[in-house]
């Protein structure tokens, strides 16, 4: 098969690293791809925002599949443009990629499918706002509504924290995303993520992944993109994940299904476990970026079978296999992220670490000669396995303390929750 996916992250790094092991693939491209994508496929210098030089490009290069990374281009519609040309596309609809384009939109699929979730209010105008949030106090979760990169999202310790985040919203801070806010209680209990992979009926669950999106050693710090995850998690026991299937993802599909837009691709919740049980936060329509990594270290099946299969409807006779152990992955990014950093510097050692127990991906970097540089905020997803947590570990910030680079940082504690159980 001729696939084609579309992204430049580490997400798109370790997903082509896996459909490259696939021995169905005949050619793989990424448009645009990183300096580690350049090593397992071709990269191609597309436009990802011109649906139609996209088109023209598989047209022209007979694709068979497209396997869309990022939510921006899903949000914009890039699937529904694919498909409407004849394509197979990994990766769902506009229409139901409104579950991330949209807080307001999650929230309402959450009252009619009865997810449970956090209790919320939603607001057009800044005044009205700030006078809910002054009734309800501290702490409270402020949300820009659309995609805001992910720096939308502010849980206010204070309530001038929260009227300082209404008011950047509304201001215009994040663009149209902050037209409209979501205002929600704060929930209490430990994160975590669970992916679901359906062909818009049949839903085929991942293991539960833990990010961490504080940028310092213990939680500490603003929030960033991701600063390390890893795999299984183990505060998501069998019985939870069941009823997380149950009350949570398989209420999603159908009720994406019966409103006439019916979700395919992945669907990423993001879950709280409460004394209550699991809530949901929100729901990504893409594999999460770190998380994406370690269960591509994982994976031991064929990748282009169940992308495929999501893609055209046949998941049902999919069965994956996956490696028993866990895998764990430490970013290391530009010093001064999520804040202001600087491109360009020059990033050595990397060649050669990738081994069975360890896998280096890319997702700020390009290749100037025979000279790896950074070209991003994230920039390396350092990534170890091990029969459990700390072995991962291990091998993770073995293979981190051998990278020359001397303006790039890490969290030294990524896993520590599962390691302190």
């Amino acid at each position: 098969m001729r696939v084609l996916l579309i992204g430049s992250g580490g997400r798109e790094h370790a997903l082509a690293w896996a459909l490259s092991r696939s021995k169905r693939l005949s050619k793989l491209f990424v448009a645009p791809g990183n300096g580690g994508t350049a090593l397992v496929a071709e990269n191609v210098a597309l436009d990802i925002e011109d649906h139609t030089a996209v088109v023209a490009f598989c047209q022209r290069e007979n694709i068979d599949l497209v396997v869309v990374g990022p939510e921006v281009p899903l949000v914009a519609g890039i699937a529904d443009d694919l498909r409407a040309a004849g394509f197979a596309v990994f990766g769902p609809s506009k229409a139901a990629a409104q579950l991330e384009g949209s807080k307001a939109f999650t929230k309402s699929l959450c009252d009619e499918a009865g997810i449970p979730t956090a209790a919320y209010a939603r607001f057009t105008a800044l005044e009205p706002a700030l006078a809910y949030v002054r009734e309800q106090g501290a702490p409270i979760v402020i949300k820009a509504d659309g995609l805001a990169a992910g720096k939308g999202v502010t849980v206010a310790a204070t309530i001038p924290e929260a009227e300082a985040a209404l008011e950047d919203c509304f201001s215009g801070a994040f663009g149209l995303a902050g037209a409209e806010v979501v205002i929600e209680e704060c929930l209490v209990g430990e994160e975590a993520s669970l992916f679901a992979v359906s062909d818009g009926e049949h839903i085929l669950l991942l293991p539960a992944a833990q990010d961490h999106k504080r940028v310092g050693d213990k939680d500490t710090g603003p929030n960033t993109g991701g600063m390390g995850a890893y795999a299984p998690a183990p505060v998501m026991t069998p019985e939870l994940i069941a009823r997380s299937r149950r009350e949570i993802i398989e209420p999603a599909i159908k009720g994406m299904a019966a409103r006439g837009t019916p979700f395919s691709g992945v669907l990423f919740a993001g879950l709280m476990i409460t004394e209550a049980g699991p809530k949901l936060i929100e729901f990504n329509t893409r594999f999460g970026d770190p998380e994406c990594q370690v269960l591509m270290m994982l994976y031991e099946s064929d990748l282009l079978d169940m992308l495929e299969a999501a893609a055209k409807g046949g998941l049902s006779a999919v069965e994956p296999r996956w490696r028993e152990g866990v895998a764990l992955t430490v970013v290391m990014a530009a010093r001064g992220y999520p804040g202001a950093y600087e491109k360009g510097s020059e990033i050595k050692g990397v060649a050669g670490l990738d081994t069975d127990k360890v896998q280096v991906f890319h997702a700020g970097t390009e290749q100037d000669g025979g000279t790896l540089r950074a070209n991003g905020g994230r920039v390396l997803n350092v990534t170890g396995y091990g029969a459990e947590v700390a072995e991962a570990q291990s091998h993770a910030y073995a293979a981190v303390d051998k990278i020359d680079w001397p303006e790039g940082f890490c969290r030294r504690d990524i896993g520590w929750r599962a390691v302190s159980r």
